[in-house]
């Protein structure tokens, strides 16, 4: 498109834009996004520590509302270890919707700078970098893993995986195989989503400014919600069975 026409091309590319670089270590948007994230969550934190009351207002309501199902959920699946997985979900949950949400907030993606005609946002939304959801992932079933062994005991934790008995080693080993696929869909999963998700708006956004963005907005807002649940739920499942012996008399 030639110079001067006083348009802009929207790009986004699968890898972050690298935006400076301290000594060796390359800052992305994305880490910029994480770090506003951070910023937002441990903010919230600090005003219902501060704001906390026996008589909730409306959002003090919600937000007990929200943690009461996800602990009911919890305990209806990871019985005995309710409390220790619950802390894993909630944290998933939290950061990973914060983090979906960080692009839809009015005005921070408008920041930003001209290659050409190709504008590149300082912050973008943590989920949309395949590093942070294989990141997630990874901390995920490092923790369901590590879990199980302080639970089980390491022989009963081997014992899911490896045996005597030629049928049992062999769905032991699949299983095995599956540990790792597991880090691959859910890294993915959820980078596929949110990357697609914020490449559409940003196309529409940048096609028609004002009303026609405006019911894709809220349905990112669905997906968003959503995405993060799936992230949660799927993590409490996982440690739930990590937890669990393959023989129930060991229990």
């Amino acid at each position: 498109m030639p110079a001067g026409t006083g348009f802009f091309i929207f790009m986004m590319s699968l890898a972050p834009d690298i935006l400076f670089h301290i000594g060796p270590f390359p800052v992305t948007n994305t880490i910029l996004g994480m770090l506003l994230v951070d910023a937002i969550v441990l903010s919230g934190i600090y005003f219902i520590y501060k704001n906390i009351s026996l008589v909730p207002g409306k959002m003090q309501a919600l937000f007990e509302v929200v943690m009461e199902e996800f602990y009911k959920l919890t305990a209806s699946t990871a019985t005995i270890h309710t409390r220790t997985i619950f802390e894993y979900v909630m944290s998933f949950f939290i950061f990973i919707l914060v983090a979906n949400f960080s692009d839809l907030i009015p005005g921070v993606t408008a920041f930003g700078f001209y290659h050409g005609q190709t504008f590149t946002p300082l912050i973008r939304s943590t989920a949309t970098d395949l590093n942070a959801t294989l990141a997630l992932a990874l901390i995920s079933q490092t923790a369901a893993h590590s879990l199980s062994i302080k639970t089980l005991g390491i022989k009963k934790y081997l014992n899911k995986f490896f045996s005597a008995k030629p049928l049992e080693l062999y769905s032991g080993l699949l299983e095995l195989v599956s540990e790792f696929t597991k880090i691959i869909a859910f890294s993915f999963r959820l980078f596929g989503n949110m990357f697609v998700d914020a490449l559409m708006l940003g196309l529409l956004s940048a096609s028609f400014a004002f009303l026609a963005p405006i019911p894709l907005v809220l349905y990112e807002y669905f997906v968003a919600i959503i995405q993060a649940i799936i992230f949660a739920l799927l993590t409490m499942a996982f440690m739930a069975i990590m937890t669990t012996s393959h023989n129930p008399m060991e229990e």
